[in-house]
């Protein structure tokens, strides 16, 4: 009898100690599931408005080592610069069904549709250093252009002086960092200094090069220069040195090749943004409102003036 109870009380001992331990899938699994962190599978739609400027590989760059350090997916599009064709891409990512799109766009107002049909898809979406005019964004991460082109103006009228004659090259009409810094420029410039020609060369290095010839024709008593980008700038700076004539030229994003010509005391200096940063915080945005975590409507990166 005795032998009885005791085999019964093993019997039950073994049970409970059973029910003690976790099976594969209990609670204790699922909890470590909703801990916030990324799931590894998210695959994010990357509209960018060009590839064939530093400014934008580089940004580029930023966004895809994130991507792969939270383990998302990030598929590129290059829009080429051109409006249609990126509206046409994002549409193309809304098929493939992204979890989340981030555009960087060619033209502020032409992209309002893209957004819009991605809202409609209920795909989100991130704006990256330009902005929509139209549409719902989770977040909108880029540099203050406004700022940025205050402090290019306040910097260009320490070197040529108060009422100088300057030029003002214009990036790519609609985008909303040609508008910004346009009128963060002219904040101060307008009654500072003599701006006697604005003209777009399109944020393109070999449109710099071509309107500045055309303006220093024009305007041959220009002192200084103010450029949306540093494309602009190098190819004003390339016109200016083959005139002869000596003008300061002050750009915009401080790309290699433009740090490298402050250095040399070529170019007078460049409003420091920094597209790496711009794109690893998109990308770190996006992950973290696909995660269901609270993300800042807007993501201010930091400026410096290069000199």
């Amino acid at each position: 009898m005795k032998k009885l109870q005791l085999g019964f009380m093993l019997m039950v001992m073994m049970i409970l100690a059973a029910c003690s331990m976790d099976a594969p899938g209990s609670s204790s699994d699922e909890e470590s599931d909703d801990s916030g962190e990324a799931n590894g599978d998210y695959t994010i739609g990357f509209s960018i408005s060009t590839l064939n400027n530093p400014f934008f590989v580089t940004l580029n760059e930023g966004a895809e080592a994130k991507a792969k350090e939270l383990g998302a997916t990030l598929t590129v599009v290059d829009a080429q610069d051109n409006a249609s064709k990126q509206a046409s891409d994002v549409e193309d990512l809304i098929q493939q069904e992204v979890d989340l799109i981030m555009i960087n766009p060619v033209d502020s107002e032409a992209v309002a549709a893209a957004v819009e049909s991605a809202n409609a898809a209920n795909i989100p979406v991130v704006t990256v250093d330009r902005s929509a005019a139209g549409g719902e964004v989770v977040s909108h991460i880029a540099s203050d252009n406004i700022a940025g082109g205050e402090m290019a103006a306040e910097h260009l009228i320490s070197i040529v002086g108060e009422g100088a004659k300057v030029a003002e090259l214009e990036g790519v009409p609609g985008s909303s960092a040609a508008r910004e810094r346009g009128e963060g420029f002219n904040n101060i410039a307008a009654d500072k200094l003599d701006i006697v020609a604005k003209q777009t060369a399109n944020f393109n290095r070999a449109e710099g090069l071509s309107v500045m010839e055309n303006l220093l024709q024009a305007n041959p008593d220009i002192t200084g220069v103010f450029t949306h980008n540093d494309e602009m700038a190098l190819g004003a700076l390339q016109a200016i040195e083959a005139s002869g004539k000596d003008i300061a030229v002050v750009g915009f994003d401080a790309t290699e090749d433009a740090v490298k010509a402050v250095e040399e005391g070529r170019l007078a200096g460049t409003v420091a943004q920094k597209p790496g940063m711009i794109g690893e915080m998109a990308v770190e945005a996006a992950v973290q409102s696909l995660d269901g975590k609270e993300v800042e409507a807007s993501i201010p990166v930091e400026l410096e003036l290069i000199k």
